[in-house]
């Protein structure tokens, strides 16, 4: 989905010739501290902080809540297994919930889910797709929990005119290879709040204290991880980022067009999108009334990209194998679960399990031509047909 050409390999090639690859770099402003001020400012939030990946953003914005052993965190079913994985990493137990026809968040079985010990929510912008964020924080300010918000697979995308990030109390994005924009791997944690910034700060570099000037660190210092960044993938983001609307207004625009020109398709209807606009437009959702239709459309629709989400195994919980066996940490003292009665079986979140069936994506481009994508309609058209 990324488009990548030669700013990024000027951008590489300058910090390889300076010489300079550590991100700390004393009063000389690196290309990893320009990234995040930079993409602080496009969020609009004032502290973002680069990581080595989306899961260690959000290990750092969980950590910079004082989320720890004890607290639960609710997460939707549908998502990378790196969104539990990451609430267990500072010892908290991941708390699932449904989704609902948006494959996001539902707001209403969160609801059913928060017991005292729960600390926040932490709704999934899957596949770019804005979670219901007014029903969320409502529910989280009345009863007292945070929200941090998986924007990993969302990069750039707002929910009614505020982009994903920028809404909750912190967020995550990840760069990865399969993400909207790319430097390989890579991530960061943003937020709003000084004393979360701060200790996010910490969590994320043990070493930030002998590297670079902390006067402005209230917080005590505590042990930390080793989860930097390098100035190389600074460089190449720095270039991708003035790249994220391009694309998606790209891939915003052909949605629309596909919406179009399936309206009169009667074997389907459109998934419900929480918010049309914010959405990343990355993926076109058709919502089937039974999984066998759904199948049916798939198996005639070959060369299309089209794919069905119950099928991606490590989105699923039920493939989750470490959470499902409750197997936390490395070593048995170190688990979370050793102390908490939450439980999971492979049929306890059926909504999830019966929309992820009934639903098939179709992935969009901002670089398709018109013939391609007049091949793309007709086979669609003719799937659709094929299936009723």
């Amino acid at each position: 989905m990324y488009q990548i050409g030669e700013e990024e390999i000027q951008a590489l090639r300058r910090v390889i010739e300076s010489g300079r690859l550590f991100r700390y770099q004393g009063d000389q402003p690196s290309e990893t501290d320009l990234f995040e001020r930079e993409w602080a400012a496009r969020i609009g939030v004032p502290h973002a902080v680069a990581v080595s990946s989306g899961t260690a953003g959000l290990s750092c914005a969980l950590a910079g809540l004082a989320i720890g052993p004890g607290d639960e965190v609710i997460v939707p079913a549908y998502t990378y297994i790196a969104t539990a994985l990451a609430v267990l990493a500072v010892g908290a137990v991941p708390v699932l919930a449904e989704v609902d026809a948006s494959l996001t968040l539902d707001p209403a079985d969160a609801a059913r889910k928060i017991t005292p010990r729960t600390k926040a929510l932490l709704p999934v912008h899957m596949c770019g797709l804005p979670c219901n964020m007014d029903a969320l924080t409502a529910l989280a300010r009345d009863n007292g929990l945070a929200i941090v918000e998986d924007a990993c697979q969302a990069d750039g995308g707002s929910y009614k005119g505020t982009r994903f990030g920028a809404i909750g109390d912190a967020a995550a994005f990840s760069f990865n290879y399969f993400k909207i924009i790319t430097c390989g791997e890579g991530g960061a944690f943003v937020t709003q709040h000084d004393d979360v910034y701060q200790r996010g700060l910490i969590y994320h570099d043990a070493g930030c204290p002998f590297f670079r000037d902390i006067s402005e660190v209230t917080v005590p210092l505590f042990a930390g991880m080793g989860n930097r960044f390098s100035e190389l993938l600074g460089a190449v983001l720095r270039v991708q980022a003035t790249r994220l609307d391009g694309i998606l207004a790209g891939l915003r625009a052909e949605k629309r067009r596909l919406r179009a020109a399936l309206a009169e398709e009667t074997a389907f209807t459109f998934s419900p999108v929480n918010d049309p606009d914010g959405d990343c437009g990355a993926h076109l959702g058709l919502l089937f009334a039974r999984e066998a239709d759904a199948r049916a459309f798939h198996a005639a629709a070959p060369g299309t990209g089209a794919w069905i989400p119950r099928d991606t195994g490590r989105h699923v919980y039920t493939n989750w194998e470490c959470v499902m066996e409750r197997r936390g940490a490395h070593v048995e003292t170190r688990n979370p679960y050793a102390a908490s009665e939450v439980t999971y079986t492979q049929d306890m979140y059926p909504a999830t399990l019966d929309v992820l069936a009934r639903t098939v994506f179709i992935p969009t481009t901002p670089a398709r031509g018109d013939a391609e994508f007049d091949a793309l309609v007709a086979a669609l058209q003719g799937a659709a047909r094929s299936a009723v």
